[in-house]
């Protein structure tokens, strides 16, 4: 079995990031309204980014590490500019603590 770790584009131009064991299925519910919260009240969304993970907790830990990052960083992760992604991670360092920004939830079983 894969699990996934995915981000739609939201018609309001945000992004909603979450994790599933069948993405197709996934993607679906969401554009058709069924995934109640978030996404729901943003359609129609779309499919930007998918990876897959080995276990259901990987792709929960990349979720939950996505979430957390700038709107600058995801889209830098999304494009595969993995020099971007590192800059812009030292980027969240200030007097030597992390920042961390904040986080949209959302329901993603």
């Amino acid at each position: 079995m894969s699990f996934w770790v995915y981000i739609l584009r939201c018609s309001d131009d945000s992004y909603y990031t979450g994790h599933t064991d069948n993405l197709e299925q996934r993607i679906g519910e969401h554009q058709h309204g069924l995934c109640e919260g978030y996404t729901s009240t943003r359609l129609p969304v779309e499919l930007v980014f998918s990876q897959a993970c080995a276990t259901r907790e990987e792709a929960l830990a990349a979720e939950q590490q996505i979430k957390g990052w700038s709107r600058k960083k995801k889209e830098a992760m999304m494009r595969g500019d993995w020099t971007e992604v590192s800059r812009l991670a030292k980027g969240n360092q200030r007097d030597g603590k992390s920042v961390h920004p904040s986080t949209s939830s959302g329901r993603t079983d």
